[in-house]
């Protein structure tokens, strides 16, 4: 008995050992948990075309809408672990749902991380037809409203929807929320007029911004972001303290070899060294993380120490999903 154990054992090492050798022998495709034409979305598509170069396989993005980004999440969280399914997802999709939705899954245990990937500031836009040209009066015009601003999301949970929470805590303001399958949706309502405003990831609304379709007034970082250098800080522009970085990241299903992990998040580290991928991601406004944070296990520990932070707040506010 103790033989055909031993034997069975062996087999599984060389099987999978073989698995993660041949990895991969055939396309690859990351769920995108929210509609194409977003900032989840871009980013992915950028990655996608320079992880093949090192894969050796194309690398495909399926865009898998729904509850926030949940539906997305539960399907690569589903798929075989064998690499060939990997889930692209930030903040709102593998930190947040997990207080608001009744997953049939754990965002924690259910996934194994790859790598982080670059972060987007958060930027306060609204329509045009808004007459407030700096955040002070933008903030005058919203508390002077009959009935809350209606504010595009990507669903309850989403990082639109945190930060929403977030801008309404720390500017003392009430908001009503209209959810979409995506920003990119929202965004086109928001131009056509049809919302007041949004608390958007820059790289979604810069384009718009210089184009003149909407109105920007501040960038919830620190600092100034390079590719909109003319856009103040919520620091500068008077509401201090709303600091909100939505970072990114890929995940595969549990079980997927480790061997199979590694390759993947070689390829990712490899396409965000490319100085043509750089340009292209901080061009939509995004910043770039630390070599140090590249590893999985810094993505593993990064979402841990988010949850334990957004969590309370995101529960404090009693949003819930059934």
């Amino acid at each position: 008995m103790r033989r055909f154990v031993l034997a069975a054992f062996a087999t599984l090492v060389l099987v999978s050992s073989g698995t993660a050798q041949n990895f991969p022998s055939r396309p690859l495709t990351i769920i995108v948990p929210f509609s194409a034409g977003g900032p989840s979305d871009a980013m992915a598509r950028i990655l996608a075309e320079r992880m093949k170069v090192t894969l050796g396989e194309q690398v495909l993005v399926e865009n898998v809408t729904g509850a926030g980004g949940s539906v997305g999440v539960g399907r690569a969280v589903r798929s075989p672990p064998d690499g060939y399914t990997v889930s692209f997802g930030h903040l709102g999709t593998h930190v947040a749902n997990g207080a608001i939705y009744k997953l049939g899954y754990d965002l924690v245990t259910d996934l194994e991380p790859v790598a982080l990937l670059p972060s987007n500031p958060m930027i306060i836009v609204s329509k045009k037809a808004v007459p407030a040209t700096s955040l002070k009066e933008f903030l005058a015009w919203l508390k002077a409203q009959p009935t809350p601003a209606t504010a595009g999301t990507a669903g309850a949970g989403s990082g639109s929807h945190i930060a929403g929470l977030y801008f309404e805590n720390v500017a003392g303001i009430k908001l009503q929320y209209v959810p979409y399958r995506g920003t990119g949706p929202a965004m086109n309502d928001l131009v056509a007029g049809q919302i007041d405003l949004i608390v958007d990831q820059t790289s979604n609304s810069i384009g718009q911004v210089r184009a003149g379709n909407i109105r920007a007034y501040a960038i919830t970082d620190s600092k100034r972001v390079e590719s909109a250098s003319d856009i103040p800080t919520v620091d500068e522009a008077g509401l201090p303290g709303f600091h909100m970085t939505l970072w990114s990241g890929l995940w595969v299903p549990r079980g997927t070899p480790k061997d199979v992990v590694a390759k993947l998040n070689d390829a990712t580290v490899d396409a965000l060294s490319d100085p043509a991928v750089r340009k292209q991601l901080e061009n939509l406004g995004l910043q770039m993380p630390p070599k140090d944070k590249l590893t999985p296990e810094a993505l593993g520990a990064w979402q841990k120490a988010e949850i334990a932070k957004w969590w309370p707040m995101i529960k404090a506010a009693n949003v819930k999903v059934d």
